[in-house]
């Protein structure tokens, strides 16, 4: 404006100073509800700043916070990725999104981002941390699902109790493991004990179609053709 005070000019930068204050208002209030623990608010003022500074990696990690505490991971998976690409060595980002896919269960995913952390900065305390828990995890079920694939239903059953004791916390596992369990179980002749397993499964998704499959089998072996 200074330099060049001809009308369009100034009319330009004037709308630009005008937006610019709107967006820094908007910015305190989106802080403000964010600290107050209305998500769903900071989450739209967000949206409407991100419009205009779609590059800002701050504000796209304090949606991604928003979005988890709102119980939506996968939309905070699309803001911490965009957040990893705009800020260099942005660690925080890759752990971020490793541990949102360590708990939503898809542990190759997780494996796959705490590398990329780790990449950045191999002494990363908690990338380590999580890497080697997600590593542990990651081969233990690579291992069982190679003993099913060789017919090998006991060791298979036993790797999965394995996976079971290495991760208790995030019940997704526990459900999976037993699902493959209810499997081994199934194809090993053991119908009783495949009913149980199934069933258990089952009370958790009632949906699940390979454990309805599964039962399905085992009732067949026990001759149970109404079940």
């Amino acid at each position: 404006l200074k330099s060049n005070p001809s009308n369009n000019e100034e009319k330009e930068a004037q709308t630009q100073l005008t937006k610019s204050d709107e967006l820094q208002r908007l910015h305190s209030q989106a802080l403000s509800a964010y600290q107050q623990e209305d998500y769903e608010t900071a989450i739209s003022l967000l949206d409407e700043i991100l419009a205009v500074c779609v590059w800002d990696a701050e504000l796209r990690e304090l949606r991604a916070e928003c979005y988890i505490k709102e119980g939506e991971p996968s939309k905070a998976i699309s803001d911490l990725k965009a957040a990893a690409k705009l800020k260099s060595d942005n660690t925080e980002a890759f752990y971020k999104i490793s541990r949102i896919y360590y708990q939503l269960g898809d542990h190759e995913l997780s494996l796959s981002e705490v590398r990329e952390c780790l990449k950045l900065d191999q002494d990363h305390k908690q990338c380590f941390s999580l890497y080697k828990q997600v590593k542990k995890l990651n081969k233990q079920i690579e291992s069982a699902e190679e003993l099913i694939r060789e017919g090998r239903y006991e060791d298979a059953i036993n790797k999965y109790d394995s996976v079971m004791k290495t991760e208790p916390e995030v019940t997704i596992y526990a459900t999976r493991a037993k699902e493959r369990i209810c499997h081994c179980l199934s194809k090993n002749q053991q119908p009783t004990e495949a009913i149980k397993v199934c069933t258990e499964v089952l009370q958790l998704e009632p949906t699940n179609v390979n454990a309805l499959k599964d039962r399905a089998e085992a009732y067949l072996l026990e001759d149970l053709y109404e079940e």
